[in-house]
């Protein structure tokens, strides 16, 4: 179809102006034409190319983006408006989100700095979590499908190669090969596996490689071979490229981008984790490395990876869910011996059964601790000592497999601040104490609790202690 000219009218809105003439499809500024429709928010128009050369994967790609935008709800995704019949002129008409896509920060000369690496991974990540949670996959996540809004919030665009998992695959149905750009598409969907949310944590991961490096990790193959060898082979170190990239960033970027899925990120939320808490990542290894992986090893894996069959991930939402970050809110005044020991239990129940799930110690102290002059009541050594506390309680709980983090918050009211760190982590879990953290009145012994149950963006666990503590080391009666 070619360009629409400005002024001319569709279905009762008026064209202004061109935004976008791409390959698959063309993208106008429009407004309606009169009457009290207007939905109070600036609009967008997409219009597929259906000329007789393009491919059937133009009008597939409108039906999946048809199919999805208007399911899709939050603050991460534009607002669904209206849609243009198939038989006569298909089109899509959306909330048009102002602001800059990523493109625009590798169009800049230097690099990202490290402070703008983080800020944009995690809203990257903070977006496509919220997708998961919708059981929707992106698929065809890249920096012209990325906007960053004034305010640093990530929208997502394009969803024309998206999958739902309570919708039927129309891509995959229709079309039998790699399906996605070549640059920035994971391993599982080159071998034709869609559907599994690790896949946009792997272009994350590439687009956070090329904003360090100004590089991309694979290149821009153009043939299924050249896609092929990201099943084996590794990119070069970031810090090979940019050495005063820090260890921790080079960790969180290089799983991003492990060939194995498994390997990667379980979630979105595991990955904005690390990129809001630097201090926090495990460096290993992976995050040392100054030089590139060996021929033997690139050898043997890719010896492997012609016999390898990947499995798709269970639904995103259930990803998560097997996945969690889980909070524990440990008290440090007013709590007895017996408390503290039935909340450890119930978090190595709650770690047993969830696998890889990551645990956050987090305990709340008032400002006051930390306002004395005195330089053992300075806030590094009141923190570092607190911190302490945290480290010495979860010492007895198996924490093998399971990333640990500890955290002092200096608050007011413990209540909010807990609540605040559960939604701004994407915790799933909290588990705390039934009647604890410092309340100094009786009467107030449940408001703490209650209040974090109320407002908790997730589930609450709140744990009483079921025997008391000075009989926990007495021998059983005998029967």
């Amino acid at each position: 179809m070619k360009l629409l000219e400005p002024g001319a009218e569709l279905d009762g809105f008026v064209i202004e102006d061109c935004l976008h003439a791409g390959g698959m499809a063309h993208i106008y500024r429009v407004h309606y034409a009169a009457g009290p429709r207007d939905p109070g928010f600036p609009l967008a128009m997409k219009i597929p190319r259906m000329t007789a050369g393009d491919g059937a994967e133009n009008i597939v790609s409108f039906e999946v983006e048809h199919q999805i935008l208007q399911v899709l709800t939050g603050p991460h995704v534009p607002r669904f408006v209206a849609a243009g019949d198939l038989d006569k002129i298909p089109y899509l008409v959306m909330e048009y989100v102002e602001g800059k896509t990523l493109q625009h920060w590798l169009d800049q000369p230097g690099r990202a700095d490290i402070a703008a690496l983080m800020r944009l991974g995690a809203a990257m990540a903070r977006a496509v979590h919220s997708l998961h949670k919708q059981n929707v996959c992106h698929l065809d996540l890249k920096p012209a499908n990325v906007l960053i809004r004034d305010d640093g919030t990530a929208v997502l665009l394009d969803f024309g190669l998206s999958c739902h998992a309570h919708y039927p695959d129309l891509l995959a149905e229709e079309l039998r090969k790699a399906i996605g750009s070549p640059a920035w598409i994971a391993p599982e969907q080159v071998v034709g596996v869609r559907g599994d949310p690790r896949s946009d944590i792997f272009a994350i991961g590439v687009i956070l490689y090329e904003l360090a490096t100004g590089e991309l990790p694979f290149g821009a193959p153009q043939t299924a071979g050249g896609m092929r060898q990201r099943l084996w082979m590794d990119p070069p170190p970031p810090r090979m490229l940019r050495p005063d990239l820090p260890e921790w960033l080079q960790e969180v970027i290089l799983r991003c981008l492990e060939p194995v899925a498994a390997q990667r990120y379980p979630s979105a939320a595991h990955l904005t984790f690390d990129l809001t808490h630097p201090d926090q990542v495990m460096v290993t290894e992976r995050g040392r490395k100054t030089t590139g992986t060996g021929f033997g090893t690139h050898f043997k894996r890719w010896v492997k990876a012609a016999g390898m069959h990947y499995q798709p991930s269970p639904l995103p939402s259930q990803q998560i869910d097997e996945v969690p970050i889980l909070m524990v809110a440990v008290p440090h005044k007013d709590v007895t011996d017996a408390t503290l020991y039935s909340l450890r239990q119930a978090v190595a129940r709650s770690l047993g059964i969830r696998p890889g799930a990551r645990l956050a110690c987090v305990t709340v102290i008032s400002p006051g601790d930390t306002s004395s002059s005195d330089s053992e009541k300075s806030e590094t050594s009141v923190h570092r000592r607190y911190l302490t506390m945290l480290r010495q309680w979860a010492q007895p709980i198996d924490l093998s497999g399971h990333q640990t983090s500890y955290h002092v918050i200096e608050a007011g009211d413990v209540a909010q601040a807990l609540v605040r760190y559960a939604e701004g982590n994407n915790v799933s879990m909290i588990v705390m104490g039934a009647a604890t953290h410092g309340v100094q009145m009786q009467r107030f012994v449940a408001t703490v609790p209650i209040k974090v149950a109320m407002d908790a963006p997730c589930t609450v666990i709140l744990v009483k202690q079921t025997l008391p503590f000075d009989q926990l080391a007495q021998p059983p009666l005998a029967v």
